[in-house]
């Protein structure tokens, strides 16, 4: 198939990229290169059926329109504004990327039939203490600016289904890390808590840690992803994907330094936008994709500590 990566030089997007290029698909990558490196697709670069790295911004409607002669059969719609407190201090940005940059690139799908995966975020759910995890009939609650455009692009997104039968399908993936993970900033709690622990340093929590993830391995996503647009069944859902297992904060430092000397808490930067508790419940993605997690919450750990080891510790 003919495929369109949005934020394909991202972190879960270099991944979407690489396996939809195993599978044999022609590919074209397009990002802005906000939050995405080109360095993250670099050993991409090589393969025949990498067809183009585009240079461009999805609020950029022109270019957009001049993207979308190529006449795709899908698009992953990765593109977006990503972190939290970015959206807390810079609201319209957030929207102007997650919501306006969504619309611009649906409405080119609409007018090729191109069939639209959208990823959103674990993030646009309320709190659950439920054991059973959060499925998704769960209620949202837009917390941050982020989660409430991300819930506004899935409406959005899921409007073209019902108004005009375009194929689109929504993806909520939980908190994902793996190697390509930047682990500065904002970055994922596993990768900066893995380089802190190899240079040594103090692994900051923020509030009292008891606050719990749910943490999916990067490949699991990228394929789970990639599934969800492959299908039929799952056009017009929104689908969950996770490890099915949360794990504490003050738990995750403790299996990545082994010293509780190590840890220290404090304030949170943004508290009024935190989940006390996120597990998955991914019954849905397995039972109309047959998709489930491979890569268990301690293996994954070691393969992300291997590669931040070799290549992000000068970073």
């Amino acid at each position: 198939m003919k495929v369109l990566v949005t934020g394909g030089a991202g972190f879960i997007g270099r991944w979407v990229v690489k396996r939809l290029l195993e599978e044999g698909h022609d590919v074209w990558v397009l990002d802005n290169l906000a939050n995405g490196k080109l360095e993250n697709i670099a050993e991409l670069t090589s393969r025949k059926n990498l067809k183009e790295f585009i240079y461009a911004d999805i609020k950029d409607k022109q270019i957009i329109r001049d993207v979308f002669t190529n006449k795709y059969d899908i698009c992953y719609h990765l593109a977006a504004s990503i972190n939290v407190q970015d959206s807390i201090d810079d609201p319209e940005t957030t929207f102007a990327n997650d919501v306006t940059g969504t619309f611009n690139v649906l409405e080119e799908c609409r007018k090729h039939n191109t069939k639209m995966v959208f990823m959103s975020t674990c993030m646009v759910y309320d709190r659950a203490m439920i054991d059973t995890g959060i499925d998704e009939t769960w209620r949202t609650k837009p917390a941050s600016p982020y989660a409430g455009s991300k819930i506004a692009g899935e409406n959005m997104v899921l409007s073209y289904y019902h108004t005009y039968e375009l194929p689109t399908v929504v993806v909520r993936p939980f908190n994902t890390y793996g190697p390509f993970q930047k682990s500065s900033g904002e970055g994922g709690v596993v990768s900066i808590f893995i380089k802190k622990n190899l240079r040594g340093e103090t692994l900051n929590i923020y509030g009292d840690g008891t606050q719990t993830r749910d943490l999916l391995y990067v490949e699991d996503c990228a394929r789970f992803v990639i599934e969800a647009g492959y299908s039929d069944r799952v056009n017009g859902q929104i689908i969950n994907a996770g490890l099915g297992r949360d794990i504490s904060v003050n738990d995750l430092a403790l299996l990545i330094c082994n010293d509780n000397e190590k840890i220290r808490h404090v304030p949170h930067i943004h508290p009024q936008s935190e989940i006390p508790r996120l597990l998955c419940n991914y019954t849905k993605a397995n039972n109309l994709l047959g998709w489930e997690p491979a890569v268990s919450l301690e293996e994954g750990i070691r393969t992300t500590t291997e590669w931040i080891s070799k290549n992000d510790m000068d970073k």
